[in-house]
């Protein structure tokens, strides 16, 4: 898996497990549970993240696995404080919010512009799309609500990106989604797929041709974006895909999610997992709980070497060298993501996933399909498309 000294590429940290909504395909099972992270708590694990130098490129921060805005603004002045007290001098530490946006204030568009915080909020598109899944505990919508935090956070010339799970029903939907982010001056957008992950298992993944119709849905998605330049600027899916297909063929690929440590996520308690940020919190007959170790009682430098990481290195490496070996677009992709090979497929040692067909294989296609029609366009002075086969770098 490359350099044998781990670097942390991204902190995901959990300040608390409680979230105020009850999404219907959300994966968290313990979503009710209202305990915040200790402030010793975030004092051991920073002060051993900076001890161990595995943040020497910088860290990035992101406070996720429940609802970052149910704690106090306080809370977040005091743990900033904390890690600016313990980062080393000329360490540059970058902190985000994946937020439903509902609990957006003023106050808090004045301390997300104070603390330069970046901000995503989930929107699932137009009201009946958003409230189909994204519900509260009692089953009303929560649409109202998230829309006012964008519009609070536009009023306050917030820079955000929204990001909306597609399902079936908003698939079928891509002039409806455009149109909504058109009209709420959402400019930067990604979408991510309803998965089986724990124990959501996953309506879309089981309907026939949805590989397909998430193409068309991207498909048509972009064409709307190119057909009214500068209203999207930012199409995640789109832009990740021309990346890596016209990377510098020297540069490799990297892929995040399988390499140790360099996404390392913590709970409340202090139990430290890696790779996938999904994995901490679910339950598995091979790994147990995924827990490395607990930063309140064990050395962060010293989880590296623990049975369960290699373990898991082995079988995710297993799965890596099985995509390698028969997957195409292994050049684009760097071979997958566990989580997913693991509730898809049973095993990390497994290869292709529905996951991976719609995310990387359709959005390949997309861009390559749509080169090639420009290239045909413009004559033999356009430019040359990478061949889908192209061996891994």
């Amino acid at each position: 898996m490359g350099d044998s000294t781990p670097r942390i590429e991204l902190l995901v940290v959990q300040p608390t497990p409680f979230c105020n909504i009850d999404c219907r395909y959300c994966y968290l099972a313990d979503r009710t549970n209202k305990s915040v992270v200790a402030d010793a708590t975030l004092r051991n694990l920073f002060t051993q993240v900076f001890a161990s130098g595995w943040a020497r490129d910088g860290l990035s921060v992101v406070w996720h696995a429940g609802e970052p805005m149910v704690l106090p603004i306080d809370f977040y002045r005091r743990a900033f404080a904390l890690i600016d007290a313990l980062k080393p001098a000329g360490l540059t530490v970058t902190h985000s919010f994946q937020t439903n946006g509902t609990l957006i204030d003023d106050a808090w568009c004045e301390f997300i512009a104070e603390t330069h915080l970046s901000i995503g909020v989930s929107a699932d598109g137009p009201r009946h799309l958003h409230d189909r899944n994204r519900v509260t505990r009692s089953g009303r919508g929560t649409f109202d609500k998230t829309i006012a935090g964008i519009r609070r956070l536009k009023r306050h010339d917030v820079p955000f990106h929204v990001i909306s799970v597609l399902t079936k029903e908003s698939l079928a939907a891509p002039e409806e989604m455009f149109d909504f982010y058109i009209a709420e001056g959402i400019d930067h957008v990604c979408f991510n797929v309803e998965e089986s992950e724990g124990d959501h298992r996953s309506e879309s993944f089981a309907e026939a041709g949805i590989e397909d119709a998430y193409y068309d849905f991207l498909s048509e998605f972009w064409r709307l974006s190119s057909a009214q330049p500068g209203k999207i600027r930012f199409i995640r899916e789109i832009d990740d895909a021309q990346r890596n297909i016209f990377r510098p063929r020297d540069t490799g690929i990297h892929n995040q999610l399988a390499t140790p440590f360099a996404i390392t996520s913590m709970d409340w308690t202090g139990n430290i997992a890696t790779f996938s940020p999904e994995l901490l919190g679910l339950k598995n007959a091979l790994y147990d709980d995924f827990v490395l170790g607990n930063v309140n009682r064990d050395r962060l430098v010293e989880l590296a070497e623990g049975p369960l990481l290699r373990r898991m290195c082995a079988d995710i490496d297993a799965g890596i060298a099985m995509c390698r070996e028969r997957c195409e677009y292994f050049s684009v992709c760097g071979g997958g993501e566990p989580v997913n090979k693991l509730f898809e497929n049973g095993s990390f040692a497994s290869a292709e996933t529905v996951f991976c067909r719609m995310t990387k294989m359709r959005a390949t296609d997309l861009v390559l399909d749509r080169l090639e029609r420009v290239s045909q366009f413009a004559g033999s002075g356009g430019p040359v498309a990478p061949h889908r086969a192209a061996p891994a770098l």
